[in-house]
């Protein structure tokens, strides 16, 4: 897992534990690059998450990201 995503990952979750969704989105927008649409997967997927982590969430942003940093 790259360390960029599990950073990503940390910040990613402060947000949706606050509840600040559109917070979240701005930052998958500005920050990462993501379209809308992929935005609201990531989210979604997150959502969905029994067990939310910093290594669950850094594998969603992962799976969506272009660049392959493995």
């Amino acid at each position: 897992m790259s360390a960029i995503f599990r950073d990503q990952a940390q910040c990613l979750i402060k947000m949706i534990d606050n509840n600040n969704e559109t917070q979240a989105h701005i930052y998958l927008e500005q920050l990462l690059l993501f379209p809308v649409d992929i935005q609201d997967k990531i989210i979604d997927d997150i959502s969905h998450l029994g067990n939310c982590n910093q290594d669950s969430v850094a594998s969603i942003i992962g799976h969506y990201s272009i660049i392959d940093l493995r």
